[in-house]
Order: C-alpha cells, then sequence, then structure tokens
C-alpha cells in the first residue's frame, strides 16, 4: 500500500511534468505563429519619383530644340509627353496614307500644334524647330503682334511659356519626296490677348 505522503508527491510531481509540458507547448505555439517571426525586414520607399522611361533620338531632338529657343527667353523647359506623341503620330500617319503628307487641318483643339512640310529633302527634327524659330524676328514682343507680310505663330507656340508638354511625329511620303512634321503642345499656346512669354 502506498502512504499518503507517497501519493501527495507523486501527483505533485505528475502535476509538475503536465505544467511543464503544457508551458513548452505553449512557447512552442506561440513561436510557430508570432508576428515578429513572420515580419520581413523593413523596405525602405524611395523618396524620387523614377526616372522617365527613354526617348528615341528623333524625340530627344525635337525636345532640344524646343528647350534651347525656350531658354533664349526665359522660359522653362518643356517635357517629353508619349501622348502627344502618339496623337502626333496617328494624325502624321492618316495624313500620309490618306492626304499624301498634305499640311493636317489644325483646327483649334485640345492641344496647341505646329506643322512643317518639307520636299525634296530630309527633315531632322532639329531642323523643322529651328524654321519655326526663324519666326522669331518677325515677332514684336511689345505689341505682340507679327510683323507685316509675316508670321510668327509657330514661333509663339514654341516659346509659349504656359505649354509645359510636346510630342512631335513625322511621316514621310515617299512617292511624293515629302516629309511631314506634327508637333503638340499641353497646354495650348497662342491665346488671344496674351503674351508668350
Amino acid at each position: 500500500m502506498i502512504s499518503p505522503l507517497t501519493l501527495r508527491i507523486n501527483q505533485r510531481m505528475a502535476l509538475t511534468h503536465r505544467i511543464i509540458i503544457l508551458v513548452a507547448l505553449l512557447a512552442i505555439s506561440v513561436t510557430a505563429v508570432s508576428p515578429a517571426a513572420k515580419l520581413k525586414p523593413k523596405q525602405t520607399v524611395p523618396t524620387t519619383p523614377p526616372p522617365p522611361p527613354a526617348i528615341s533620338a528623333a524625340a530627344k531632338d525635337f525636345l532640344d530644340a524646343h528647350n534651347k529657343a525656350r531658354a533664349m527667353v526665359g522660359v522653362p523647359p518643356l517635357v517629353w509627353s508619349r501622348t502627344l506623341e502618339a496623337a502626333a503620330n496617328r494624325l502624321a500617319r492618316y495624313q500620309r496614307n490618306q492626304k499624301k503628307c498634305e499640311f493636317a487641318s489644325l483646327n483649334p483643339g485640345k492641344y496647341g500644334a505646329n506643322q512643317l512640310w518639307g520636299k525634296g529633302l530630309a527633315v531632322p527634327p532639329s531642323l523643322a524647330v529651328e524654321t519655326w524659330v526663324k519666326e522669331k524676328p518677325f515677332y514684336n514682343y511689345k505689341s505682340d503682334t507679327c510683323a507685316a507680310n509675316h508670321t510668327c505663330g509657330v514661333y509663339k507656340q514654341v516659346v509659349w511659356r504656359n505649354s509645359k508638354e510636346l510630342g512631335c511625329a513625322q511621316a514621310t511620303c515617299a512617292k511624293e519626296s515629302t516629309v511631314l512634321t506634327i508637333c503638340f503642345y499641353n497646354p495650348p499656346g497662342n491665346i488671344i490677348g496674351q503674351k508668350p512669354y
């Protein structure tokens, strides 16, 4: 027969073993589901926006020529817009495919626009812009007018202070030996009653 003292010691030991096993199981389960164990290392968020996607050499040529003219009158540079480029491209392709590279009808729309038609020669983007900028001597800033028998609206659009974005395209009509260049500007310029800069 087991004495009452031995029975109590055995019961306490059994209870102690159960408590130890229970604590061990709790420790294992807490470690398995601990949120700290599931956290990934802290990732840093960049503070500067990613650089814009690279633009084509022609786009860079258009943009550089515009921004050179704009810098000469102290207005901020334009940025290239893929949206405007796509719109100019659609219109230039339409003019090539349907109108034999004739000038496009550029009725006032949501974008400002310039176009150049060249026959029998290559028209690099910078040459198109330089042709528009050649109207500068015919623009009278003080009176905001063009000299008699001259135009200057395409020059004014190139340097229009409030225009921020640029997109251009060219189409070549080989049979007619012509090149049509179209540039769109957003917001549009040449607003009556406002000077370009």
